[in-house]
C-alpha cells in the first residue's frame, strides 16, 4: 500500500470544499492508495497524474520506487489545469 502525503496547498483547497466533496475525495484517495495506476491518468506533457471526482480533479505525483503518492493540487476542472501551466 502506498503512503499518501498532501501538500499544504492541497490541504487548504480541500478544507474550502463542502463536506460531501471532502468525503468523496477522501474515499477516492483511500482507493488510490491501494492501486494508484488503476484510478489515475497521466497528464499530457507532464510527469504528474490526475484523478477525477465528480467536477473536481486531484493532481498527484506517484513515486513507485518509494511507494509514495504526493497530492499536489485539488480543485475544480476549470481552475486546476490553469494552476499547472
Amino acid at each position: 500500500m502506498y503512503e499518501l502525503i498532501l501538500s499544504d496547498e492541497a490541504k487548504r483547497q480541500l478544507a474550502k470544499l463542502g463536506e460531501y466533496a471532502q468525503e468523496k475525495i477522501g474515499a477516492t484517495l483511500e482507493r488510490i492508495k491501494i492501486r494508484p495506476h488503476n484510478f489515475v491518468k497521466r497528464l499530457y506533457n507532464n510527469n504528474y497524474y490526475r484523478a477525477r471526482v465528480d467536477n473536481y480533479r486531484i493532481i498527484l505525483d506517484i513515486k513507485d520506487t518509494a511507494l509514495l503518492i504526493y497530492v499536489i493540487d485539488v480543485g475544480t476542472r476549470e481552475k486546476i489545469y490553469k494552476s499547472l501551466s
